[in-house]
């Protein structure tokens, strides 16, 4: 692979972190124009409705995209939706060159954004740093390929996988950086759920603080007190795959799920979840009588234990994350 194509995706990639938290639910691209005399100029997407990474780093190219290669993190779109087609401004501003991350499984691309630019006799070459664009992108994959949203499950626990002590206290389990990470989870996610039960216990407004981002929609499972914080919010009585789809067809990119211990062993047990983020602090319950992670009947043996891969773990100020996802089949 080429090293020069590698180090501008990877600064697509890094501009794409921009578009985060204001794209959804289109996806968060990067885009960099690279001239013949070697100027670089990137863009990542802007609002709904407005400019995509390619149209804006086109914009700040002008000219010198004239013959120049432009990196995108995903296949560019080649259909009329909100903004026109990124292909047509691509082939009429004379870029000779596009290098994408991943191909798009949108219904309205698949494919067809390559294919275009290739009949206009543009190069185009698939797959630099996919792997990286695909890790980046998956929420919004997942939803376009399978019409749900991303479930991500955040749970905290002592050492030894308590999430309350026996009283039924749980504030604090983890520390303040653990704490502001969380709210970072909940910007980057359109909805966010928990379970009634939680809600009686706690009263939380489960909105963004401590970072910059919007609050998601609130979504409980189960019925609550009209004078709950937590309002306005969706109350859900059906089964959690309804939930899923329903959510999907809104628009829904990535779901949070926050607990509390019921709801958490219910996605599991289901096998909703494509994340799994665990917050584990340095502190032991000491005891069996305090609430577990999981909620209900474990594994009846090991071959029935679930096994997943470890993507990554953080050391947070003293408390470790550690991201896990299902085995790639």
């Amino acid at each position: 692979m080429n090293t020069l194509d590698e180090q501008h995706m990877r600064l697509a990639v890094s501009t794409a972190n921009d578009a985060r938290l204001r794209s959804r639910p289109n996806p968060w691209v990067g885009a960099v124009v690279v001239s013949l005399s070697g100027e670089v100029f990137t863009g990542s997407t802007l609002e709904p409705g407005n400019a995509h990474a390619e149209i804006v780093a086109l914009s700040a190219a002008g000219n010198h995209a004239i013959g120049a290669t432009l990196y995108s993190t995903l296949e560019p779109c080649s259909h009329t939706g909100r903004t026109g087609p990124c292909t047509t401004a691509i082939i009429e501003a004379g870029v000779k060159r596009v290098v994408v991350g991943t191909l798009d499984p949108d219904a309205n691309v698949s494919g067809s954004g390559v294919q275009q630019l290739r009949n206009a006799g543009v190069t185009v070459d698939v797959g630099v740093l996919e792997h990286d664009v695909r890790a980046q992108l998956a929420p919004y994959l997942h939803h376009r390929s399978t019409g749900r949203p991303f479930v991500v499950l955040k749970m905290a626990s002592t050492i030894d996988g308590r999430i309350a002590a026996a009283d039924g206290s749980s504030k604090w389990i983890t520390g303040e950086t653990a704490r502001k990470r969380v709210h970072q989870l909940r910007a980057e996610s359109d909805a966010i759920v928990v379970g009634a039960g939680t809600v009686r216990a706690d009263n939380p407004s489960l909105t963004v603080r401590d970072v910059h981002g919007p609050s998601p929609r609130r979504i409980v499972l189960g019925n609550i007190d009209p004078q709950a914080n937590v309002h306005p919010c969706t109350q859900w009585t059906g089964s959690l795959t309804d939930l899923l789809d329903t959510l999907g067809n809104e628009g829904v990119v990535q779901l949070l799920v926050e607990g509390g211990a019921r709801v958490a062993a219910s996605f599991h047990r289901e096998r909703l979840i494509n994340q799994y983020i665990m917050h584990i602090a340095p502190v032991i319950a000491g005891g069996d009588n305090a609430a577990g992670v999981f909620a209900g009947p474990a594994a009846a043996t090991m071959a029935d234990m679930w096994r997943g891969r470890v993507v990554s773990t953080t050391n947070l100020d003293g408390d470790i994350e550690i991201i896990l996802e299902p085995n790639l089949n």
